[in-house]
């Protein structure tokens, strides 16, 4: 479902944490860690009411929002299949493990299935060089995974 100016509302605590932060030096990127955290992404009606907010000119704030990886843009689908493509993982067929989940799911990186329960998208390194490749989904990391193990993977979060 596409927001629009017309139908943003934010809640009394995000407007609230905006005008605590409305004059604090490194106001933006943790207003928009904010908006992220309830929204699920950054809608563009949100980068708009936070520019007028914050008095802040929208290309900066989607400078920003474009600079760093961990901004969304578009919705991520309910289980955000994050694929690391770190050295290790990249190494270790990362790149495979994208190939085949675009294939299962039919949707491209920074995607979402129709249904809006699946998205992939490719990270850099999570940490977990040792468990090459890892995908990262919700609170849980899936390592050592081959194409093979995907099916089984998706199969057990479709609920």
């Amino acid at each position: 479902m596409a927001v629009t100016n017309e139908a943003i509302s934010f809640s009394p605590v995000l407007h609230d944490f905006i005008a605590e932060w409305k004059e604090k030096p490194g106001n933006l990127i943790m207003i928009l860690h904010k908006v992220q955290e309830e929204f699920g992404f950054i809608p563009r009606a949100a980068a708009d009411k936070v520019a007028e907010m914050i008095d802040v000119p929208l290309a900066k704030i989607y400078g920003v929002i474009t600079f760093y990886h961990f901004f969304k843009l578009e919705k991520p689908g309910t289980h955000n299949i994050q694929v690391c493509l770190g050295t290790a993982c990249y190494m270790k067929g990362g790149s495979n493990l994208i190939d085949e989940l675009q294939n299962l799911l039919g949707i491209a990186v920074n995607e979402a299935t129709a249904d809006g329960k699946f998205s992939i998208e490719g990270v850099r390194c999570v940490g977990c060089c040792g468990l090459a490749p890892v995908l990262v989904i919700g609170d849980e990391v899936f390592g050592k995974v081959t194409k093979d193990q995907l099916p089984g993977i998706i199969a057990g979060l479709s609920d």
